[in-house]
């Protein structure tokens, strides 16, 4: 049987797609079922760039799996610092480990998260950067490696309020199963055999979307202390990356103080999308 690792964070841990007993269920194990893999499942809540290389990385790499997953990035964009460089590190030496044990591996280009949280312009331009550098290592290491690499960034289809969960940073039903079935058409594209075995996964949800109460419910108890948490650790440094920008007067003059040192591939890529207007 094909044999699936997954690595990364609360989204390929399955957040935002509950299951009737409570657990949470996801992309990844929707996308294995599909193929017909044996899913073992390292995402963890919170998990960065680095926790995915030294924790969950070991032990993926001794399945010797025939495809993994490995999408991270969200946390290491909402938390500071932010080192574009470092990210690019743990990133490649995870997917080169995949590589090299023969996996196929799935890597993604993230949405921007700001468009989803709505917010400010003087704060979503920074975060929208990040996310732009972030992709920007990401697309050098997919093409580096030829990992399987979905654009969620440029699909508008990512950005539709249904594909996302009452806090706006896990997908909902809907968003996974737009994951996994994207993942699941770029394999068959790819000619990718254990894809060609199964059947596409469903995009339409099982389970009614959450009502209006259990939404509010979810406000006044977990999406108080996510709040609570980002405003001593996001919001800070959005503050002051604000204020740069302001005083600077331009978003190109503040790029270097987003990150510390970045490849220069990575930076003149970054450069080109705030010229060009890609960059919110």
């Amino acid at each position: 049987m094909t044999v699936f690792a997954a690595l990364g964070d609360s989204t390929t841990a399955g957040f935002g797609d509950r299951m009737p007993d409570g657990s949470w269920r996801g992309w990844a194990p929707i996308l294995a079922e599909a193929v017909g893999a044996r899913l073992h499942n390292f995402a963890t809540s919170g998990a960065r760039a680095h926790d995915v290389e030294h924790e969950q990385l070991p032990r993926a790499a001794a399945l010797q799996p025939d495809v993994a997953a490995v999408l991270i990035g969200t946390n290491d964009t909402l938390r500071d610092p932010f080192d574009a460089q470092r990210i690019s590190g743990h990133l490649e030496r995870t997917v080169a480990t995949l590589r090299a044990e023969g996996a196929e591996v799935l890597t993604i280009r993230l949405p921007d998260p700001g468009r989803m949280f709505g917010l400010p312009g003087p704060l979503a331009r920074p975060l929208a950067r990040r996310m732009a550098e972030l992709n920007a290592v990401a697309d050098l290491v997919a093409a580096r490696y030829d990992t399987v690499h979905f654009d969620a960034a440029s699909d508008p289809r990512s950005y539709d309020r249904r594909m996302w969960s009452v806090d706006r940073l896990h997908p909902s039903e809907r968003g996974h199963r737009f994951l996994a079935c994207s993942f699941y058409d770029l394999l068959i594209e790819r000619g990718s055999g254990f894809a060609r075995s199964g059947e596409r996964p469903d995009p339409d949800p099982s389970s009614p979307p959450p009502s209006r109460a259990a939404m509010v419910l979810w406000m006044a108890t977990a999406g108080t202390r996510w709040m609570i948490r980002r405003s001593t650790d996001l919001l800070p440094g959005l503050l002051r990356l604000a204020w740069s920008e302001w005083r600077h007067g331009s978003p190109i003059a503040t790029t270097d103080l987003l990150d510390l040192q970045l490849p220069d591939s990575v930076r003149d890529a970054v450069r080109g999308d705030n010229v060009s207007g890609k960059v919110a």
